[in-house]
């Protein structure tokens, strides 16, 4: 059973940091692109970051270059988000899938973790 749960979110005051998982089963996650997407109320979801198969990995959304790195444990099927130096525009809703065409997800969207940047 395919299965895309992402975990790792919470509150943190600005500056802080957060490492976001997501656990993946069901499919052959070390040869496909991982993406990691953020979606506000009122807006589409957007890509954030994605990660090749052998690591190459780009961080697309402007407001987190230099401080989110995306990784990816083969292994345990494993997808992370490192999220330092946080800011309030990163408040979000977090979800992670395979990378298709367009960059859109690719499977049916997990749950999402929560991100809260807040004084």
């Amino acid at each position: 059973q395919l299965q895309l749960v992402e975990s790792g979110g919470g509150l943190v005051q600005p500056g802080g940091s957060l490492r976001l998982s997501c656990a993946t089963s069901g499919f052959s996650f070390n040869v496909v692109p991982m993406a990691w997407y953020c979606q506000v109320p009122g807006k589409e979801r957007e890509v954030v970051a994605y990660i090749g198969r052998e690591d190459f990995s780009i961080v697309e959304k402007e407001s987190a270059k230099g401080r989110f790195t995306i990784s990816r444990d083969n292994a345990k099927t494993t997808l992370y988000l490192q999220m330092n130096d946080l800011r309030p525009e990163a408040t979000a809703r977090y979800f992670c899938n395979v990378l298709g065409r367009f960059g859109y997800g690719t499977f049916s969207w997990g749950q999402g973790t929560q991100v809260t940047v807040s004084s």
